[in-house]
């Protein structure tokens, strides 16, 4: 089977988005056509076309003739994105009409809970974040709405672009969440989606509060 490489455009966008998500370019941040292009080695056309599709999605504003500015995390969003989520991910368990459906879900969380212990045992928080990622997504895919599973990932690109990096490099923490993860996926296996409901909104609101501990303390 052969494999499609990605155009240069596509390069360039996943490139900046990335350092843009993961706080390595942060809100205020001034880049331009002719620094992305020197350091991927591209012309500055695919680059133009990156900046272009960034500012749609409302990660960069671009001014002609100097460059782009990365957008700051708006006042509020962090609990927008959280109440999102909410309810996307209980709309998506009350949407599994049968045991074998939740119990198929839950196949899939457990073997995701279990690849976030091994991550946090191998000190691998990059794998770890990952992993919770998926946790999250696998329960709004379980809705069955293709729509809502899209949006759910644009969501969790903005929260993990919230979450201060600091936050990821803590073990205990991070293992604090998995318990949180295994509590949900025992409420969805026991179909009960109102207290699936008020966990995860525990859940969610712990770990906005941990992020802005660690804010606090990078101050």
């Amino acid at each position: 089977m052969s494999l499609v490489s990605p155009s240069a455009a596509e390069v360039a966008y996943r490139y900046v988005k990335e350092m843009v998500v993961d706080d390595r370019l942060s809100g205020g941040s001034m880049i331009s056509e002719g620094e992305i292009a020197g350091q991927l080695a591209l012309s500055r056309t695919p680059v133009r076309e990156a900046f272009l599709r960034l500012e749609a999605e409302g990660w960069l504003r671009l001014y002609p003739k100097r460059g782009a500015v990365v957008v700051p995390i708006a006042v509020g969003e962090a609990q927008a994105v959280i109440d999102a989520r909410l309810l996307l991910e209980v709309h998506a368990v009350e949407s599994l009409a049968t045991a074998e459906d939740r119990s198929r879900l839950c196949a899939v969380l457990e073997s995701s809970i279990a690849q976030q212990n091994v991550a946090l045992d191998q000190g691998d928080l990059d794998s770890y974040s990952s992993h919770d990622t998926e946790f999250h997504l696998a329960i709004v895919a379980a809705g069955g709405n293709a729509l809502l599973t899209s949006f759910s990932v644009s969501l969790r690109e903005r929260q993990h672009r919230m979450v201060a990096r600091s936050l990821w490099r803590d073990v205990e923490r991070a293992r604090g969440f998995v318990r949180g993860h295994r509590q949900l996926a025992s409420l969805i296996g026991a179909g009960d989606a109102r207290g699936f409901g008020s966990a995860l909104r525990r859940h969610l609101r712990d770990a906005h509060t941990a992020e802005r501990a660690a804010e606090a303390a990078s101050l």
